[in-house]
């Protein structure tokens, strides 16, 4: 791909996204944004919850 075709591809896709109504655009960003895993899952794994659970547990037999 030389650069030619990246920015056509890039003007392409960015007059597509201008095209679209703003109302639309914030519709589709609040989708994508509400379909993303959150912060301590995607980085760390499932270990911080797991912790994050034993000290709640812990607190609740108090």
């Amino acid at each position: 791909m030389n650069t030619n075709d990246y920015v056509k591809y890039l003007t392409q896709t960015f007059v597509q996204y201008m095209d679209q109504p703003k109302e639309e655009r914030k519709k589709l960003r609040a989708e994508r944004k509400g379909l993303k895993e959150p912060f301590m899952l995607r980085w760390f794994g499932i270990l911080p919850y797991l912790i994050l659970f034993s000290f709640k547990r812990r607190n609740v037999k108090r």
